[in-house]
Parts: structure tokens; C-alpha cells; sequence
């Protein structure tokens, strides 16, 4: 897959990472693999809105499009526009969410270019 995957279990806690979030994080599958996502790997500034959109996915309420920094093992800001699906298991309960991420920094970049030659 050429977007950043990763999953959590119902506690929030990562069950699934894909080469690509391992690629532009910088963090191994091993490295993240059933620790809190948004306590151990989002800034605290967007803790809670990663956190409601995610919550709001385990209660079956789906977000799209939602942009946040995320910051690479070596500290580098990264713009992520991400998509929050929840999991179901085939008896139809919650059981997680997959988030399906995109690198959108050089969108970002450029767009702020623009402005600020405009």
C-alpha cells in the first residue's frame, strides 16, 4: 500500500501498522505495536481531536479528511490528512479502527508558497 495504515483495538491501542506509517514515521511495526497511539505518538496540542475522531469511530461514526502533524521518531513534522473507518468483526461489533493515512507535507508546503508569493 503506498498510504500509511494502522489500526487500533477498541482501548485505543495499535494492532495493525503498515510498512508505509513505519516508512514516514521512522517508528517499526515492533516499536508500536499495543502501545496507546495517540498518548505515545501524537502531540499534545492534537491529542484530543485525534483522540474524539477516533473515539467517535469506535462508536461507528466515521471521519473523513481530518488533518493533523504527526512527528517522526527523529522529530520531523509531518502533515497527515487521515480517513478513520471503523472495524467491525462479521458478527457486526466494534472491534477497532483502521486509520488510512496520507503524507500531504509537500501539498502543505506548496499551498504555503503560493500564499505567501500571492
Amino acid at each position: 500500500a503506498n498510504a500509511p495504515i494502522f489500526g487500533i483495538d477498541t482501548n485505543g491501542f495499535v494492532n495493525e501498522w503498515n510498512r508505509k506509517a513505519a516508512a514516514i514515521t521512522g517508528f517499526s511495526r515492533e516499536e508500536v505495536m499495543g502501545k496507546d497511539l495517540v498518548r505515545r505518538f501524537i502531540t499534545p496540542e492534537y491529542q484530543d481531536s485525534v483522540g474524539e475522531v477516533l473515539h467517535k469511530a469506535l462508536q461507528g461514526e466515521e471521519t473523513a479528511n481530518f488533518e493533523f502533524p504527526l512527528y517522526t521518531k527523529d522529530g520531523e513534522r509531518v502533515e497527515v490528512l487521515l480517513n478513520a473507518t471503523t472495524r467491525r468483526s462479521a458478527t457486526g461489533a466494534i472491534v477497532g479502527v483502521v486509520g488510512v493515512g496520507q503524507n500531504i507535507t509537500e501539498l502543505k508546503r506548496g499551498q504555503a508558497e503560493l500564499t505567501r508569493v500571492a
